[in-house]
């Protein structure tokens, strides 16, 4: 089976926070961008968030001919993916919407294109049922924001190709990304299901009055986060457990797993959790806009990812370490 790799044309579904990520990593990529969106005012807020990330894609370096210049925004699905040679669906998650838009996408699309989905947690051998060629069908779930954070976790379904999964993963390295392998179609992948525990836990803090939503939010970003940005839990761990590594380790800290310490099962969202919760991180946002607090995420995660290259190239590691 004959797919494109070497992509010229980016085609966008959904033009929320997600979509608009795909956009402008596309467009610093210097591809041309074909987007759609049925909403009101999608095209204006689309334009409005890629000038709001641009800063921040001139910091970490545009690829030759990228510009925002090179996004049109188009009024149907076949006009939108007709001529692209990578399509990413991004619309809400709701699996009948996802069975119509791929059912559509794919009688539409280029006979060589990938098409992908950018699900969190909806399982593909389902979405893409209706899907003329579900061998060509992924999911790239990417994370917030798209046009900087490198991950992107990649699997197929049933009747997905080895070829189309393989490309897929090339095409998303071209973009500057680093992709994630998913071994078996399970809902919410890898690192959602890491993160849906650390919220639930979150969750349980709040509403048992532990602790507010910032003094959860310090814990992280000045504990573990730190460490998370350039070395994962298993490594970190394994350091931990000092010159004996992991085995140490486990021998030391695992029995603590058993004691009760967390709640695995999530908390109710009852009306007086979902105002605490809402009220703790109004007091966090304060007077700042939602904009300038993303400008200010976006230069925290340029300098964190100069930061972390320049020490891989300082200890001779690569970019995949």
């Amino acid at each position: 089976m004959a797919v494109i790799v070497d992509i010229k044309t980016f085609a966008a579904l959904g033009a929320g926070v997600i979509g608009s990520g795909w956009v402008a990593r596309a467009l610093a990529n210097g591809l041309d961008v074909l987007a759609w969106d049925p909403a009101p005012g999608a095209e204006k807020k689309l334009r409005e968030n890629v000038a709001n990330a641009w800063p921040a894609l001139e910091r970490v370096g545009l690829k030759p001919g990228a510009s925002p210049a090179r996004l049109r925004f188009v009024d149907t699905i076949e006009a939108c993916v007709a001529d692209a040679d990578f399509i990413q669906e991004s619309a809400p998650e709701r699996e009948e919407l996802k069975l119509a838009l791929h059912e559509q996408i794919s009688r539409a699309a280029k006979p060589d294109a990938i098409i992908g989905s950018s699900t969190s947690g909806l399982l593909p051998t389902d979405f893409y049922t209706r899907a003329l060629h579900p061998e060509r069908c992924v999911v790239g779930h990417p994370f917030n924001p798209v046009y900087l954070l490198p991950l992107v976790e990649v699997l197929g379904g049933e009747r997905t190709a080895p070829e189309s999964v393989d490309a897929a993963i090339a095409i998303y390295r071209s973009l500057g990304m680093r992709p994630l392998r998913v071994r078996k179609e399970v809902p919410g992948f890898i690192a959602d299901r890491l993160l849906e525990a650390l919220w639930r836990e979150a969750l349980h803090l709040v509403n048992d009055g532990v602790a507010t939503t910032g003094e959860i939010d310090d814990a992280i970003r000045f504990g573990a986060g730190l460490r998370w940005s350039f070395m994962g839990t298993f490594l970190t761990y394994t350091l931990a457990g000092g010159e004996e590594g992991m085995r140490h380790f486990m021998q030391q800290f695992g029995p603590a797993l058993a004691l009760p310490w967390t709640k695995l099962v999530a908390p109710a969202l009852t009306g007086e959790l979902i105002e605490r919760v809402v009220a703790g991180t109004a007091e966090q946002v304060g007077s700042r806009s939602i904009k300038s607090l993303e400008r200010y995420r976006d230069d925290c995660i340029t300098s964190v990812l100069a930061a972390i290259d320049g020490a891989k190239a300082r200890h001779g590691l690569r970019f995949e370490d």
